[in-house]
């Protein structure tokens, strides 16, 4: 946890110490505190809401809950510091819920956009066992580490991405802009030109006078994969396979997705959700159908009675380290913790490859980048030379 995170829990503890010797928090409808909240009955949010924002709640909520704050006072207090928004308005919905008497996780089961079906069944989880406040830590501890990963990767493809950019419209600037001015250099002096001037010549023209196909057709190929991915499973699920495969990236994606599929299986099991269930949450919370697919073999063949790393070996999908420390979990009773230190691990790993990987990347680029460019110098150079060398001889 940050400095600047703990500054802040602190405060929601004094907060809540403060609300704590006031007199209870009586029950009201929506939008009954501040300003900002929904219309009395709606439960319609509108508006999109950040993770960010979702993590940072849940983990004040584990916070407040540590410390003995009810959960109905606990979601006043929070929904009350929220800046007026879409989710202010929700944590007014589901406090308005819970004070009505319905449990916290059915009240997050109505807004799946925010709190997906791990969140409530982790909360519903802890509801079940008494121990909701000790889920709540975990279930933070889980998103800031999910948020943490994410960010290092964002962060690490800043520089390449612009960089790329960049890149790319200088590049096109000069073929669209520059060339063509050159063309006209040479057809006035009427020099033969080498091989490499003529092709520079030719992409220049293309994209010129077929602006519409060098655009179109790319725009066009992006549009039907946006389609076929949203629209057709069969093309996903080989897009998806594909995509394990790709050098380095394929290898980088599945050590991501092994590592979450364990944290996120561990931390179920660790809440006490039985192995079936966890496996089904797990299933429907991956974005790859590959990984998903394997995982429904998993439980498929885990309710006729198979052990869990028996079929996960069998899928193809795990290294055998993953397997092995699954088996000695199920063998020790210990599988949650097996499958939290396979996490670990892996996302030890997978840091130190990004890192690897774009600080490798970032001088291939340059590279790359120095490349096309003495390309295009020397193409229009040397022409240029060659009329010069013929001027001052003729002179």
């Amino acid at each position: 946890m940050t400095w600047a995170r703990r500054v802040g829990t602190l405060s929601l503890l004094k907060m809540a110490k403060k609300i704590q010797r006031n007199t209870p928090v009586q029950s009201r409808t929506v939008g009954s505190s501040g300003g900002g909240g929904a219309a009395a009955g709606s439960k319609v949010i509108g508006g999109r809401i950040r993770g960010q924002l979702v993590t940072d709640f849940t983990v004040q909520l584990a916070t407040l809950s540590e410390a003995g704050i009810p959960v109905v006072r606990a979601l006043t207090i929070l929904e009350g510091q929220t800046k007026p928004g879409p989710f202010k308005a929700l944590l007014a919905e589901i406090t308005e819920d819970v004070s009505g008497g319905a449990p916290l996780s059915e009240a997050m089961g109505k807004h799946p956009r925010c709190f997906d079906e791990l969140f409530s069944a982790m909360v519903r989880a802890g509801e079940s066992a008494g121990i909701l406040d000790r889920i709540l830590v975990r279930l933070a501890a889980f998103r800031e580490k999910a948020a943490e990963i994410q960010s290092k990767i964002v962060n690490a493809m800043i520089y390449p991405a612009i960089l790329t950019v960049v890149a790319t419209g200088i590049v096109s600037a000069v073929i669209v802009f520059v060339i063509p001015r050159f063309q006209e250099i040479f057809e006035s002096f009427d020099v033969t030109l080498p091989g490499s001037t003529q092709f520079l010549l030719d992409v220049s023209e293309i994209a010129t006078q077929r602006w519409y196909l060098v655009f179109g057709v790319p725009a066009a190929m992006v549009l039907l994969h946006m389609f076929m991915i949203t629209r057709s499973k069969p093309y996903r699920f080989r897009i998806h396979g594909l995509m394990l495969k790709l050098p380095l990236a394929g290898g980088l994606m599945r050590q991501s997705l092994i590592a979450r599929f364990s944290r996120t299986f561990g931390t179920l099991v660790e809440a006490g959700v039985p192995h079936l269930d966890a496996l089904g949450i797990v299933r429907d919370a991956t974005a790859n159908m590959v990984l998903a697919q394997g995982i429904e073999d998993i439980r498929r063949t885990v309710r006729e009675g198979e052990s869990i790393a028996r079929t996960m070996g069998e899928t193809g999908l795990f290294d055998d380290i993953v397997t092995n420390m699954v088996d000695v979990g199920e063998e020790t009773g210990e599988l949650d913790r097996m499958l939290l230190k396979v996490a670990d691990a892996y996302e030890r790993q997978l840091d130190r490859r990004i890192d690897a990987l774009f600080k490798f990347l970032e001088p291939v680029l340059l590279l790359v980048m120095a490349v096309v460019v003495g390309f295009i110098v020397v193409a229009l150079f040397m022409p240029l030379l060659e009329i010069m060398n013929s001027i001052n001889s003729s002179s």
